[in-house]
């Protein structure tokens, strides 16, 4: 056991590395003039814009869709469900700079460049294969006789997934929300090769045109990049209790 002496070290030994880390956080927001100087010069308006509606669509596209496929896998017995499963995780060995380049031909053929499509899509397709693989292993924990007695009580395979286990399932649910929205906000390649219209940069590559411009000026950059990394800041507060739940308890049952 930990007793209290110990309890209070630890809390004073995070609060003083707390402190260091936010320390130039806290510097550039007490400057807000250099805030203002990198929203307005970085047009990081724009890029937040594009950036929002890019993980807005993909966190609910694949979400859906691998709620959907990780109840099919987890809990559903089909023919080939084992070579379907493996066929959908090995997009996760697949690294996005393996496969951008005939990406870019693929959809530059089908005129989706320079599109929202050309950033949505890939990374939808990418994250579905994830969060089937997270899905899944939470859905084959669910108890089978949770799942039996709502099949006695008359409901169907989609009401059960809704009403009875999906809401058991919360912080895995959330936690593959917030890890799902953090890949996408800060992707950067796909955006680099499939735009090329200064209205669709997304944050993270508006942010590397703004450093271009403004390489000497250390607090202008800080700032920029304060702008860009605050929005998943703010979601990871919000979302953290979940988030650590459900890594806990991934962590457990795998």
């Amino acid at each position: 056991m930990i007793d209290r002496r110990e309890q209070v070290l630890a809390h004073v030994v995070l609060g003083v590395f707390a402190l260091i880390a936010l320390a130039p956080v806290v510097r550039i927001v007490l400057g807000t003039g250099s805030l203002a100087t990198a929203w307005d010069d970085g047009n990081f308006s724009t890029s937040l814009r594009t950036s929002a509606i890019v993980t807005v669509s993909v966190v609910l596209v694949s979400g859906v869709l691998s709620i959907l496929a990780g109840y099919a896998f987890g809990l559903m017995r089909f023919r080939g469900e084992q070579v379907l499963f493996y066929v959908i995780v090995l997009g996760l060995t697949i690294p996005m700079e393996a496969i951008v380049v005939p990406l870019y031909y693929d959809l530059r053929e089908a005129g989706l460049t320079d599109t929202y499509w050309a950033l949505i899509l890939p990374q939808a397709a990418l994250s579905t294969a994830f969060g089937t693989f997270w899905m899944r292993a939470f859905f084959r924990s669910v108890p089978r006789s949770l799942i039996e007695a709502a099949r006695l009580d008359g409901s169907s395979s989609w009401m059960t997934l809704w009403r009875v286990v999906l809401p058991l399932g919360r912080p895995a649910v959330l936690t593959m929300v917030v890890l799902v929205f953090m890949w996408t906000w800060n992707e950067f390649l796909l955006a680099l090769v499939m735009v090329s219209d200064e209205s669709l940069r997304t944050a993270p590559l508006g942010l590397a045109f703004f450093q271009g411009r403004n390489t000497s000026d250390e607090g202008l950059l800080m700032a920029g990049a304060l702008i860009v990394a605050a929005p998943v800041v703010v979601v990871y507060l919000f979302l953290q209790r979940h988030f650590i739940r459900g890594m806990l308890s991934g962590a457990v049952k795998g």
